[in-house]
């Protein structure tokens, strides 16, 4: 059964899929699909249905040419989610339980592309209890996903992204990277050189209650945007504004990391809206 909140978006990949597996995506395995790739004798591939009756009479060897196609096929699709100590921050809604929604978004969305989905979650070490390798079941898929909204683990940081690579595939894919990245940003750097191969996605979970709708006087609770840690500070005006600038600027010092290996990152704050998504592929493609 799909969940309800599972709500899938469209999406495409910029490059040729290298699988050998026939799916939706342009590929550089010779088969079915709607890329011409020239023309050839029927000898040395024998399928008439391709029969090109034009090249055939203008052959000079007068052998029957048939059309080449480039075969579409499946891109592998990972959604990488961050379950470290920041992600239990909860504003408007708990960041894990938007991660959740994000996840199984992401997964239907592969299903509906007839890619092969995979799910892989960490904190300070990959959650081998939370991650799916490389699949068409959707199903098993979420059911993975839905414990997401049960989990609850403190005091753990984010050092296991670094452990993600190795449950990437070989094949070129799209790693969705779900994650508010209150992390250092060296950590993030040798995230994204490890997972270069890849096309990222960095998925940035941002709360409004932790920068601009904060108290506007007494003691709060904050979660440090570098280390994810918990802090009770004396709000006043001074040091709201102060929130809002360091935010401002971790955002300036991300999005220039990200550029760097050419990925945009999405912000999505308290509701995910999956049309967001689409007109993510849309501008990227365009």
């Amino acid at each position: 059964m799909i969940p309800d909140y599972a709500k899938p978006f469209f999406y495409q990949v910029p490059w040729k899929s290298s699988s050998i597996h026939f799916g939706e995506h342009r590929g550089t395995q010779r088969g079915l699909g709607d890329e011409f790739k020239g023309n050839i004798s029927l000898i040395d591939y024998p399928d008439a249905r391709r029969m090109d009756l034009r090249q055939t009479l203008r052959d000079p060897y007068e052998q029957v040419q048939v059309k080449l196609f480039n075969q579409d096929n499946t891109t592998p699709i990972f959604a990488v989610c961050d379950v470290s100590s920041s992600m239990q921050f909860k504003g408007q809604r708990r960041k894990l339980d938007l991660a959740k929604e994000i996840a199984a978004s992401i997964a239907y969305s592969a299903f509906e592309t007839s890619d092969v989905f995979s799910v892989i979650t960490y904190h300070q070490e990959v959650v081998e209890a939370l991650t799916l390798s490389l699949s068409h079941h959707v199903h098993q898929a979420f059911e993975v996903i839905d414990q997401l909204g049960q989990y609850q683990v403190m005091r753990v940081g984010a050092e296991g992204i670094l452990e993600v690579p190795q449950y990437l595939s070989q094949h070129r894919g799209l790693v969705f990277w779900i994650s508010d990245f209150h992390m250092p940003l060296s950590l993030i750097e040798q995230a994204c050189n490890a997972m270069s191969a890849h096309q990222m996605i960095p998925v940035v979970l941002w709360d409004e209650h932790e920068y601009t709708k904060l108290p506007k006087f007494g003691f709060g609770n904050m979660i440090d945007p570098e280390t994810g840690m918990n802090r009770t500070i004396f709000f006043r005006q001074a040091i709201r504004a102060q929130f809002e600038e360091a935010f401002a600027a971790r955002k300036q010092m991300l999005e220039t990391l990200f550029t760097r290996f050419d990925s945009q990152a999405i912000y999505i704050h308290d509701q995910y809206d999956p049309d967001e998504m689409s007109r993510y592929f849309e501008e990227m493609m365009g």
